[in-house]
């Protein structure tokens, strides 16, 4: 994204580091993804989009080669460099071989951890930080390739899930539930009314304990109504009250909490199936540490 960027590859390396030095990396089965296909982009984005993209990257690499810029602003947040397409191709690519893990049954539970993030990217537009929509590529995959008829994605990133919520809106098969701080980026909030989304805005400075109770209430009865076969996590812990990018109040066990409920659910109508991918965190050690207690918990450690 550029010197100074809060979207930075040390992002990755800050949770590294804590898995390793906690001991979690060793229970992990560690695997590099393979870069989504067009095909798969397409069920989730329209071709001249992931075309623009692409073409995009192609002059990037060419103007380089001539001594030009290094990269391309597509706004004042979100930018390219000529490692960016592939690198967003791997985080879609991540989460569809996530899905394709657990439908098959060679694992449980994933956690995807791939920058960019992808939860802002709409059906035809990069922004946010974010070029494709990870999880709402991969929730639709999972419906068309593996024949999934109930998929649940729960979005607890401190910014509205725009892209994702403009991708499933009103397909049935796909239950997305999220809170979000509001008023905040992307301007507005949610809007849409339909029957598949439940959208929780809460207010700056709300703390996690508020934010169990709303869960409770609001999340886990439509979950459950739901009984989602597989169960995508849009994971953003920049709502953690140490992170600037936001102003809510939550903290590491906050975040262990909603992964257990999310788990209880996992466990009684998806035979534990969770793909979990990362989305926003901005504070170096927060972010860790929460990725830390997240991952705790997916792999009973």
């Amino acid at each position: 994204m550029g010197a100074g960027h809060p979207e930075c590859p040390q992002r990755l390396d800050a949770i590294e580091d804590r898995l390793l030095i906690t001991g979690v990396a060793d229970a992990l089965d560690r695997r590099e993804p393979t870069p989504a296909a067009m095909g798969e982009l397409l069920l989730g984005h329209g071709r001249r989009h992931v075309a623009a993209l692409r073409g995009l990257n192609d002059i990037l690499i060419e103007e380089m080669q001539a001594g030009g810029p290094d990269h391309y602003s597509l706004d004042t947040d979100t930018s390219m460099n000529q490692h960016t397409y592939r690198a967003a191709l791997l985080s879609a690519g991540a989460a569809i071989d996530a899905v394709d893990a657990v439908m098959t049954g060679e694992l449980e539970n994933a956690f995807c951890c791939t920058r960019p993030p992808g939860h802002h990217a709409t059906r035809n537009q990069a922004m946010g930080f974010c070029f494709f929509s990870n999880v709402a590529v991969a929730a639709k995959y999972a419906c068309e390739r593996h024949g999934v008829k109930r998929v649940a994605i729960v979005d607890f990133d401190v910014h509205h899930g725009n892209g994702t919520e403009d991708i499933v809106a009103g397909d049935e098969r796909i239950l997305m539930v999220s809170f979000f701080q509001h008023p905040f980026y992307p301007e507005g909030g949610s809007t849409r009314t339909d029957n598949n989304l439940v959208n929780l805005p809460v207010p700056a400075y709300t703390k996690g304990m508020d934010i169990r109770e709303l869960v409770e209430m609001m999340w886990i009865p439509r979950l459950e109504a739901h009984q989602p076969e597989l169960i995508l996590v849009s994971a953003g812990f920049d709502a953690h009250r140490e992170d600037d990018m936001g102003q809510l109040g939550l903290n590491d066990q906050d975040y262990a909490w909603m992964t257990q409920r999310i788990k209880d659910i996992a466990q009684r109508f998806a035979k534990g199936r969770i793909v979990s991918c990362l989305e926003g965190g901005y504070n170096l050690n927060a972010l860790a540490r929460s990725v830390e207690a997240h991952v705790r918990v997916l792999a009973d450690v």
